[in-house]
C-alpha cells in the first residue's frame, strides 16, 4: 500500500498549492481554481458531473488533496481494463458499462504496443485494436480515461509490450538509445494522433490523465516535450509524479481489497487504481512467461466471463461512496486514536471543511476482533474480521440537518433524489448494523421492514438492524422541522450488489433489485431503465419529483408508491430464459508435423547460419545463431532442421534450447521419434532454459548401422514451443541454442521456419510455425473433407507430434439474452498433452496441463463465438509427448453466465482460408 514514489511529508508539503512542473506540463495553472479567485485550497463540494465528450473546454488541476476538475474536487476510482484482453469491440461497451455501474468513474487502459505493430513502422488501430472507437466507447458510457501507451506496459504481456521485432533492431529499450527512441516515438506519435482527438481538457472525449514510460530524468524531459508538442495537453503522471496515487495491486479477495484500498484511503490517496477491475483473456501468444495462462486474472472484480466476483462488493462500496460523498476528496491527518484491543490498527482522518471524521481500522491476525473504539466522544464497539478492514464515519451530513453521530456500518452512499435524502450502510452478513443520528429536533422515524427498531434519547436516534444475507432493510425518518425525508438503507455485501445510484442531467436516481443497471433516461413522466437480470427480482426505484411512469429495457413495468416514496414494482422482473448448449460432435482428424521426415522439402527455409545476434543471450561457441527471434520469428512454436554430414557411430544428441513458461522441444532423426523434453525452472527473469539430451534407441542405432550411407544424409529435426519474451529481458534468446553430439562430431546446416505472415486482421500474435498454422487449418472454410471421422474423446496410436481436430457447431441464443459460453478442454490420454484452441481462426490460447483430469475452461468472446444461428469453427493442435496414446480427452461447451439484456453485439471478422 504504497503511494506513487512520493514520501508522505514530502507531499504534505505541497499543501494550498497547485502542483506544477512536469507532472502537469502546463497543462494546470491558476485558471483551474474556483472562479472567485480565492486563495488556499479549494472547499469540499458536490463533484464534477459524470464527463461526456460535451464540445466545452475542462480545466484539470490538481492540489495536494484531489484532482480538481473545472474547479471542482473529484476522486478518481479508477479501475483497470485491457481492451486487447477482450477481443471483442461491442463487449468493451457491457464491461465499461458494468464498471461505471459498479462505483467506477475512470478505466486505465494499457495499449499493447506488440499487438498493433507488425514490423517496424508498420501498425493496424483497426477491428479488435481500434483505439479510437474505444476512446469513444467510454465517452459514451461516461468514464473517463487514464492512458498508459507505454511503450513499455508489463501487465504479464509479452516483453512487456514491446514488439517482437524489437529484439532483432538496433537499440536498447526503455532507454535513451537514439535507435530506439526512433521506434519508441513513431509508436507514440501514433497513438497521441488518436489520444488528442478525445482529450477531456478539449471536450472531444474523456481521457483526463496520460501515464508516461520514461528512462530516467533525460529521458522524461525529452518525451514530456514530444507528447505536449503531439497536442497531449491533459496532465501527465510518471514514476516522479508528485502524485498522491495508490500503486496498483493484485488482490486476491473481498477482504485482502478492502484492506489495501481502505489503506489507502487511510494515506490520503484521491487518485484510487484498482489493479484489475476487468480480468480478461491473455489470448493467442500474448502472455508473457509471468502469466499462469490464458486467463489474466481470475481474482478480478468482473472477472473473464464478465461476471462479478466476491471482490465486486467491496470495490463497489467504496467506489459509490467517493462518487456521491464529497467529503473523502479532502482528508487530513487528525488526532491519533486507539482501539480497545491493540490487534485493531486505526487511522483516524479528518475533513475540514465538513466536520467529517473517518476512522479506518485495519485486523492483521487471523481471527475477528470485537473491540470499543472511541468515535465522536463515544466509545463504540466493532467488529472487524480477521485480516480485513473497515471504514466508519462521525459527522457525515446525510441532508437536512441531519449527521451521523456514529456506526458500526460503512457509508456507501449519501444523495438527494427528488424530495428525499437516502443513504446506504453497509455491513457483512449476520452482523447488528447500529447507526446513531444527531437529529436537533425529534424525528418521526417507521420501521418499513421488520427487521429494524429505533429509539430516540437526547437528541441521537439510534437505529438497530440485523443485516440478513442478501437483504435490504429500509428505515424512514420525518422531522416537522425539515420538509425533506430521509430514507435509511442497509445492506450486506450482496444487497449493496443490486443497489445502482445514477446520475441524470435532471437528478439522481437510486434503482434496486436487477442484477445491473447499465443506463437511465427521463422523458417526461417517464423512467427508462436498461439493464441486466439474471434470477426473477424486484424493481424499486427513487426517482426525481414527477416520474410516475418505469420502462425496464423497453418494456413498461407495473408500479405503485410504497412507503419508502419509491416506485414499486408489481409483478417481479424476469430472469434469463434456460439456455441449451449443443454437444460437440462431426468431429474430423489429420496427424501433421512432415517437417520431421527426412524427405521435407526446406527449400523454402530460412539458413540458419549466422555468425552474430542481437540478443542478450551470449552465442555458444563454435555454433552458428539458432535463436528464433534473429530470423524473425518471434511468437508461437519454431521449427529446425538440420542436415548432418559424418554422423557415422552417433549415440547421443544434446539440445540446448530456451523458452518461456512450460516451454518444450520435441526431436526426430530420420523421422524417427527422438523423444519430447519440457523445462524447469526459472532464471529469474522470466526465461527457461534445459539440455535436452536424448539417447538414440536401440533399434535405429542398429538400422543405422545396417545402412552403407548412414551418417551421410541423415536429418535432424527439432519443434521449439512457447518462445515468448520475458518482461524485463525482451532480448534474452529464445528457441534452440546449440546442438552438440556424441559417438560423432558431425557438421550440420540448419535451416529454422516459424509462424507465416501475421494475419491481417487477428494480428501478430495468432498463430505460430506449426504446419496446420502455416497452411490455415485453423481457419474457418478450410477443407477438412478427407480428414478421418472420429468422436472425442479419442485415442490415438502412440506418436510423439501434433495431431489436429476440426468440427463445427451453431449456438441460437435469444437476441435479448447476454451468454457467456466456455469451452472445457481436458487432457488427453496421457501427461504432456498440449491444446492450442482456435475458435473461427482466432487463438484462444494454449491449454497445458500435467495429467489428465485437469481441464481447463477457455472464455469464448461473444462476437468472435457467433451466438445467433451462424456457423462456428472450432480447431485444436495437440502436441503430443509420444510417452502415451495420442488423442485429445472431453471438449465440450459450457454456459458460465446469462443474463436478460446485455449489449448489442457485433461480429468480430474472422476472414477463413482462401481457396
Amino acid at each position: 500500500m504504497e503511494l506513487s514514489r512520493l514520501g508522505r511529508r514530502a507531499f504534505s508539503a505541497l499543501a494550498g498549492t497547485t502542483v506544477l512542473g512536469l507532472a502537469l506540463g502546463g497543462s494546470v495553472s491558476s485558471r483551474a481554481l474556483p472562479r472567485s479567485g480565492a486563495r488556499g485550497p479549494v472547499p469540499t463540494g458536490p463533484p464534477p458531473g459524470p464527463p461526456g465528450a460535451d464540445g466545452r473546454r475542462h480545466h484539470i488541476a490538481l492540489d495536494r488533496y484531489s484532482l480538481l476538475v473545472d474547479g471542482r474536487r473529484l476522486a478518481l476510482w479508477s479501475g483497470e481494463m485491457h481492451p486487447f484482453r477482450l477481443p471483442s469491440p461491442s463487449l468493451w461497451r457491457d464491461v465499461l458499462q458494468k464498471m461505471r455501474a459498479y462505483g467506477y468513474n475512470a478505466v486505465d487502459v494499457r495499449l499493447a504496443w506488440n499487438l498493433h505493430s507488425p514490423a517496424p513502422g508498420k501498425y493496424d488501430f483497426t477491428g479488435v485494436r481500434d483505439l479510437d472507437l474505444f476512446l469513444r466507447t467510454a465517452a459514451e458510457t461516461r468514464m473517463y480515461v487514464v492512458l498508459d501507451p507505454g511503450p513499455y506496459i508489463g501487465a504479464d504481456v509479452d516483453a512487456g509490450g514491446l514488439p517482437g521485432w524489437l529484439t532483432a533492431v538496433e537499440g536498447a529499450a526503455r532507454t535513451t538509445d537514439p535507435a530506439y527512441l526512433r521506434h519508441a516515438d513513431d509508436w507514440l506519435r501514433r497513438v497521441n494522433a488518436i489520444a488528442a482527438r478525445h482529450q477531456y481538457s478539449r471536450g472531444t472525449g474523456t481521457v483526463l490523465l496520460y501515464r508516461l514510460d520514461a528512462p530516467g530524468r533525460a529521458g522524461l524531459t525529452r518525451l514530456h516535450e514530444k507528447i505536449r508538442a503531439a497536442g497531449i495537453d491533459v496532465p501527465l503522471l510518471h514514476a516522479d509524479s508528485p502524485v498522491a496515487r495508490a500503486d496498483g495491486e493484485r488482490t486476491r479477495d473481498a477482504a485482502e481489497a478492502r484492506r489495501v484500498h481502505l489503506g489507502h484511503l487511510a494515506q490520503g490517496v484521491t487518485l484510487h487504481h484498482v489493479h484489475t477491475a476487468f480480468g480478461g483473456t491473455s489470448w493467442g501468444w500474448l502472455p508473457a512467461p509471468s502469466a499462469p495462462g490464458p486467463t489474466y486474472d481470475p481474482t478480478a472484480a468482473i472477472d473473464e466471463a464478465r461476471r462479478p466476483t466476491a471482490k465486486a462488493a467491496p470495490l463497489h462500496q467504496l467506489g459509490q461512496l467517493l462518487r456521491h460523498v464529497p467529503d473523502f476528496t479532502r482528508l487530513e491527518e487528525a488526532a491519533g486514536v486507539r482501539a480497545a484491543d491493540d490487534r485493531l490498527r486505526v487511522r483516524h482522518l479528518a475533513n475540514p471543511d465538513t466536520g467529517t471524521h473517518a476512522y479506518i481500522v485495519r485486523n492483521d491476525s487471523a481471527t475477528a476482533v470485537t473491540s470499543t473504539l472511541p468515535m465522536g466522544g463515544t466509545d463504540v464497539e466493532v467488529t472487524v474480521p480477521g485480516r480485513d478492514a473497515k471504514l466508519f464515519a462521525t459527522g457525515l451530513h446525510l441532508g437536512s440537518g441531519r449527521r451521523v453521530a456514529h456506526a458500526n456500518v460503512q457509508p456507501m452512499l449519501s444523495l438527494s433524489v427528488g424530495r428525499l435524502d437516502v443513504a446506504a450502510f453497509v455491513g457483512r452478513a449476520g452482523e447488528m448494523a447500529h447507526l446513531v443520528l444527531d437529529c436537533p429536533h425529534e424525528p418521526w422515524p417507521t420501521r418499513l421492514d421488520e427487521e429494524a427498531a429505533w429509539a430516540y434519547d437526547h437528541g441521537k436516534l439510534h437505529i438497530t438492524v440485523p443485516l440478513g444475507e442478501n437483504r435490504l432493510t429500509r428505515v424512514r425518518v420525518r422531522s416537522g422541522k425539515s420538509e425533506r425525508t430521509m430514507i435509511l438503507l442497509f445492506a450486506d455485501d450482496a444487497a449493496s450488489l443490486r443497489l445502482w445510484p445514477y446520475e441524470t442531467p435532471s437528478g439522481r436516481v437510486l434503482v434496486h433489485g436487477p442484477a445491473l443497471l447499465r443506463d437511465v433516461a427521463l422523458d417526461g413522466a417517464t423512467i427508462r431503465l436498461t439493464g441486466d437480470t439474471v434470477e426473477e427480482c424486484g424493481l424499486e426505484v427513487w426517482a426525481p419529483h414527477g416520474i410516475t411512469d418505469v420502462t425496464w429495457n423497453g418494456d413498461p413495468v407495473a408500479t405503485s408508491v410504497s412507503r419508502a416514496h419509491s416506485l414499486l414494482a408489481t409483478w417481479p422482473l424476469p430472469g434469463v430464459p434456460e439456455l441449451v448448449l449443443p454437444a460437440l460432435d462431426g468431429w474430423r482428424r489429420r496427424e501433421e508435423n512432415p517437417e520431421s521426415r527426412p524427405g521435407y522439402d526446406d527449400s523454402g527455409w530460412k539458413a540458419a547460419d549466422r555468425g552474430t545476434s542481437t540478443s542478450t543471450t551470449p552465442v555458444p561457441e563454435g555454433q552458428p545463431v539458432l535463436f528464433a527471434d534473429d530470423y524473425g520469428f518471434h511468437y508461437g512454436d519454431v521449427w529446425y532442421r538440420g542436415r548432418l554430414t559424418g554422423a557415422e557411430g552417433l549415440e547421443t544428441v544434446s539440445l540446448s534450447y530456451r523458452t518461456g513458461a512450460r516451454g518444450m522441444l520435441m526431436a526426430w532423426l530420420d523421422g524417427e521419434p527422438l523423444g519430447t523434453h519440457r523445462v524447469a525452472g526459472d532464471e529469474g527473469r522470466g526465461t527457461r532454459t534445459a539440455t535436452a539430451r536424448f539417447r538414440l534407441p536401440d533399434d535405429l542405432r542398429e538400422a543405422r548401422r545396417r545402412r552403407p550411407d548412414a551418417g551421410a544424409g541423415s536429418v535432424l529435426s527439432v519443434l521449439v514451443r512457447r518462445t515468448q519474451h520475458a518482461q524485463d529481458d525482451y532480448r534474452a534468446a529464445r528457441g534452440l541454442a546449440s546442438a552438440a553430439f556424441e559417438g560423432a562430431a558431425p557438421k550440420v546446416a540448419w535451416r529454422i521456419m516459424g509462424a507465416a505472415a501475421p494475419d491481417p486482421v487477428r494480428g501478430p500474435l495468432n498463430h505460430g510455425g506449426l504446419f496446420g498454422e502455416r497452411h490455415g487449418w485453423h481457419l474457418p472454410g478450410y477443407d477438412d473433407g478427407d480428414w478421418e471421422a472420429v468422436s472425442l474423446p479419442h485415442r490415438g496410436r502412440r506418436r510423439q507430434g501434433v495431431t489436429w481436430y476440426r468440427t463445427t457447431f451453431r449456438l441460437d441464443v435469444p437476441p435479448d439474452v447476454d451468454a457467456s459460453v466456455g469451452l472445457v478442454v481436458g487432457d488427453g490420454p496421457g501427461r504432456g498433452v498440449r491444446a492450442q484452441v482456435f475458435l473461427n481462426g482466432w487463438n484462444m490460447g494454449e491449454h497445458a496441463g500435467d495429467g489428465p483430469g485437469e481441464p481447463h475452461t477457455f472464455v469464448l468472446p461473444n462476437g468472435i463465438l457467433r451466438t445467433r444461428a451462424a456457423v462456428n469453427t472450432l480447431a485444436l493442435a495437440v502436441l503430443s509427448d509420444g510417452e502415451a496414446e495420442s488423442g485429445l480427452g472431453t471438449v465440450r461447451l459450457e454456459l458460465l453466465a446469462g443474463a436478460a439484456g446485455g449489449v448489442p453485439v457485433e461480429p468480430v471478422a474472422s476472414p477463413g482460408r482462401r481457396r
